[in-house]
């Protein structure tokens, strides 16, 4: 469907004074760990009575918001400015307009923390994707693949997710609020399809000798089918039993197309395998959110399967793989990094399967699961984040 992201044109970029600002991984992976990191920290304490969150916001929203708009999103705007770079040979963000970004990004952040009112913090929020995808427009629609150009309707949904979001908060349209984390969850679900789509086959066949990675044109086209119509229906008919089934339908075929891919070889290869991980859990999670409408499973155990399984593992895998791939180290994962990996699938073991096993110690299972989670991205940065603000290790810009 799409180019493969290792068989890059990318264009020499100008030596940058700041290594952190050099290529958009830096910053924003860099971002994303310490946001993993202190938001579910200051969630535990939140839950304990530690910690009261600033007024107007409340405990499940400001959650929701700051791992789905603040660490998902942080991941995703430095993939997208270090793979667009790559697909289309254009250069994207750099330098002080790099730091621009990462600045609002992290403006947006802080806002309700520093006193500002709901108002700000929304503005703020909401311009951070459009802006992304303004500084990605011209690598995006110029280049030769048009496929590409899908990812600027991402982002352009996942600003008006902002909004919708903000709308709720500021008391304008309460009921919007869920509806957009719902639909942003959604778009975040579609671009790691579309991502793993275009990685999975061809980091297989590239770390495993003689490995052949099957992708089957119909079940591609089945599954953006199929996450589109639910992404739709969610906002539709959230939990009627036609959305429960497209949920059902789309993670039956993710399990055809993870077998299409699959080499058992993976599993020795941790810097491989974790992303295998990551993608069951999603898989494992859309199945279980389309059987919640016909059965009496807490939304919470898919939804938590989804996003600390799907998102929180997948992307500590790709942020690992593309910090090593693009500071020049080999791919290889350490074995702090391999312990990371393994933390974070404790944790989403612990908040998505644990409560549902042993209701009677949800908080500590919460606990325990934040814990693990909390030590998995602390690693990250112990491992990664020199490697992100210090120069490549062969020399080459970027």
């Amino acid at each position: 469907m799409m180019s493969k992201i290792g068989m890059s044109r990318q264009p020499p970029t100008a030596p940058a004074h700041i290594s952190l600002l050099a290529l958009g991984f830096r910053p924003f992976f860099l971002a994303a760990g310490l946001v993993a990191v202190l938001a579910i920290g200051v969630w535990l304490g939140v839950l304990r009575g530690i910690f009261a969150l600033p007024p107007g916001l409340d405990g499940v929203s400001w959650h929701a918001h700051e791992m789905l708009f603040g660490y998902v999103g942080a991941v995703v705007a430095g993939f997208l400015l270090t793979a667009v770079r790559n697909w289309t040979g254009t250069e994207t963000a750099t330098g002080p307009t790099l730091a621009a970004l990462a600045l609002l990004w992290l403006a947006a952040r802080l806002a309700p923390w520093l006193g500002a009112p709901l108002p700000v913090f929304a503005a703020l929020d909401i311009a951070f994707f459009p802006m992304l995808a303004l500084s990605l427009r011209r690598a995006l629609w110029s280049g030769a693949n048009r496929t590409n150009r899908v990812f600027l309707l991402i982002l352009a949904g996942m600003g008006l997710t902002a909004l919708l979001v903000h709308l709720g908060l500021n008391g304008i349209a309460p009921a919007l609020a869920p509806r957009g984390s719902r639909l942003m969850l959604d778009l975040i679900v579609l671009t790691l399809l579309l991502v793993a789509g275009r990685v999975m086959p061809f980091f297989t066949e590239r770390g495993l000798d003689g490995a052949k990675a099957v992708s089957r044109a119909p079940v591609e086209r089945l599954t953006y089918t199929l996450a589109v119509a639910l992404l739709v229906a969610d906002q539709v008919g959230p939990g009627g039993r036609f959305t429960g089934l497209l949920a059902i339908a789309l993670g039956l075929a993710q399990l055809v197309r993870l077998a299409g891919w699959h080499d058992r070889r993976a599993w020795g290869k941790p810097i491989l395998g974790v992303l295998y991980s990551g993608y069951a859990w999603l898989t494992f999670g859309l199945i279980l959110d389309g059987l919640s409408p016909f059965s009496s499973l807490p939304s919470t155990t898919a939804l938590h399967a989804i996003t600390v399984g799907g998102f929180g593992v997948f992307t500590l895998g790709m942020m690992a793989r593309v910090t090593l791939g693009h500071t020049g180290r080999p791919m290889h994962a350490s074995p702090l990094t391999v312990l990371a990996f393994a933390l974070a699938n404790l944790a989403a073991v612990l908040r998505a399967v644990a409560p549902l096993l042993f209701p009677g110690a949800y908080l500590a299972w919460i606990d325990a699961a934040g814990i693990c989670w909390m030590l998995a991205f602390g690693l990250f940065l112990w491992v990664y984040g020199p490697m992100l603000v210090r120069p490549r290790a062969d020399g080459r810009p970027g």
